[in-house]
């Protein structure tokens, strides 16, 4: 069984294909999929999604958070409604998306900042995972998270740093999610680290609708993908994909305790 930690399902791109986009992740063993949320005018549909569970063979799991590359859309009561939703939610397994994008321009790096300090303290006090977005921002981002300290770390999404600071975010309890990007050969530094980080370190995503992997590159990304991403990782590795597929399931399972009932 895979599971994806990081796909939109509930973007519009999917209407009109969304059961076709899960029948076909339950055909390859996509079993479980996480569902983030990145604003708050988008949160009762993806919720609404979740609650239909459209395709009894692949369970959707709900997160939500307020992504960075929406600033200009946020108000003063997003957090308070955020707190309220995870005061009342408990299916709700992680904060996120969250995070710094510094590599939009132009950017509000210090509301940026604000923002994401706000939602840690959030997760620190629901005791959730957070599902990190860091673009150009991850030694500020490492930063903020010694700070907070967070008592159940989390998954840096479509991790794009160096090998010390995998080994930092490792050190936080983080994991580490690889998509698409590793299936370019010019995408040589993750390859690498695809390569020679320990298993246990990562988990698998597609991104869905984007991210999308360089052979499928002319259509939307979608969560079947991920068996792909798998059978890349284990490639580079030169392990068998039934390990790749195992470990990164575990480890994604526990951190977002998937499995409680």
């Amino acid at each position: 069984m895979l599971i994806d930690t990081h796909c939109h399902l509930d973007f519009p791109a999917f209407d009109g294909w969304r059961a076709e986009a899960l029948a076909a992740a339950a055909r390859a063993d996509v079993r479980r999929i996480v569902v983030p949320g990145v604003t708050r005018a988008e949160w009762s549909r993806l919720l609404q999604l979740v609650e239909q569970q459209p395709d009894p063979r692949v369970r959707l799991y709900p997160a939500l958070g307020l992504h960075p590359c929406f600033m200009a859309e946020y108000g003063d009561g997003d957090i308070d409604a955020l707190a309220q939703l995870l005061e009342r939610r408990r299916d709700l397994v992680a904060i996120g998306e969250i995070g710094l994008d510094f590599f939009i321009e132009p950017h509000d790096a210090a509301a940026q900042i604000a923002l994401l300090r706000q939602q840690l303290q959030l997760a620190k006090r629901f005791e959730l995972p957070v599902l990190l977005h860091v673009r150009k921002a991850h030694d500020r981002v490492l930063q903020l998270l010694r700070q907070v300290k967070l008592a159940r770390g989390g998954i840096v999404h479509a991790f794009s740093g160096s090998e010390q600071q995998a080994r930092v975010y490792a050190g936080l309890g983080f994991k580490l999610g690889f998509g698409g990007a590793i299936s370019y050969a010019r995408a040589r530094k993750l390859r690498r680290l695809v390569a020679e980080l320990p298993l246990e370190w990562l988990v698998l995503e597609t991104d869905a609708p984007d991210m999308v992997l360089e052979a499928w590159r002319d259509e939307p990304n979608r969560p079947q993908r991920v068996a792909d991403v798998a059978q890349l990782i284990a490639q580079l590795r030169g392990e068998p994909p039934e390990r790749v597929a195992a470990v990164t399931t575990a480890s994604a399972s526990a951190l977002l305790r998937l499995d409680r009932g």
